[in-house]
């Protein structure tokens, strides 16, 4: 007699499949940090071997020191809030200085958009195609507390003095806080803009009103109304007034006033939350375009 036997079935015991993504989370992460590192060591490589961009980044505000400086020696001290000129234009400077490096951050990218390099990032197997952005601030932001910290030695060299190391420690912050959304603007335009020409008109058109139309020449005092409503709106009078504060007041506090607008008088607390508020609104503002470019 035959008959049919049904093998048994295998004991199988599913197990519970751990979740591995903080695994893959830490993994993507580490990899986003280490194409920044190398997109960051590419531009500081660049910068050795074309070093006449922080040569020149530093001369130039030398200059500016030292010919304004002589320029304005005999004006009356009490116009410039009892200040020797070339105390009262140090903080102009070192902002000035940190803003016109932060607004052509946007070059290198606009020329490897030209060149092809970026098209070549861009199908590359990257962690996060936002690391090209990051190496570029990164690298911005290093240059500008570099060519900061040298106009503060060549100011204090000539008589403007020097703030304690709690003072420049702020003083980095600002700049920081400033340079953060300027590279950020700078960015954006690099990915909006159609060529390297129209964003060194939109350079060329910035630069200088921006400079005239705040306090780094002039305080607000001196102005006329209508030019203290724009400086008044301008960013770089909140990180100028502060650091020119540094300097004069040993003992300042972050309720101390250190500008009087038009509208409100401006404690040092709020000339910060100011730039940190530019900062939010730029860098939010980018966020649909680079990822419109990045997609």
């Amino acid at each position: 007699m035959s008959g049919t036997i049904t093998p048994s079935k295998p004991d199988i015991t599913l197990q519970p499949v751990s979740s591995q993504t903080p695994i893959q989370d830490t993994s993507r992460f580490g990899e986003f940090v280490q194409e920044t590192l190398a997109l960051t060591k590419r531009l500081f490589i660049q910068l050795q071997r074309r070093p006449s961009t922080l040569i020149a980044g530093i001369i130039q505000p030398v200059m500016w020191l030292v010919l304004f400086g002589a320029l304005f020696q005999n004006a009356p001290q009490g116009l410039f809030n009892g200040l020797s000129y070339g105390k009262f234009l140090g903080a102009g400077v070192i902002v000035f200085t940190a803003f016109a490096g932060a607004l052509n951050a946007g070059l290198p990218v606009m020329f490897d958009r030209e060149f092809g390099f970026l098209n070549r990032l861009l199908v590359a197997p990257l962690a996060s195609r936002f690391s090209i952005v990051a190496a570029s601030a990164i690298y911005i932001i290093a240059l500008s507390l570099l060519q900061a910290a040298a106009i503060v030695a060549v100011s204090a060299f000539l008589g403007a003095g020097l703030p304690n190391l709690v003072g420049l420690g702020i003083i980095s912050l600002i700049i920081f806080l400033l340079v953060l959304g300027v590279t950020a603007l700078s960015l954006g335009l690099a990915f909006a803009l159609p060529g390297h020409i129209e964003l060194i008109a939109v350079i060329f058109v910035t630069n200088l009103p921006l400079l005239f139309a705040s306090t780094a020449l002039a305080p607000l005092s001196f102005m006329p109304k209508w030019l203290q409503v724009v400086a008044s709106l301008n960013p770089l009078s909140y990180a100028i007034e502060p650091i020119r504060y540094l300097y004069n007041h040993a003992d300042w506090s972050l309720g101390s006033i250190v500008m009087q607008t038009p509208w409100a008088a401006i404690s040092f607390g709020s000339a910060l939350l100011v730039l940190l508020a530019f900062d939010v609104v730029v860098l939010v503002a980018i966020q649909p375009l680079l990822r419109r470019r990045f997609a």
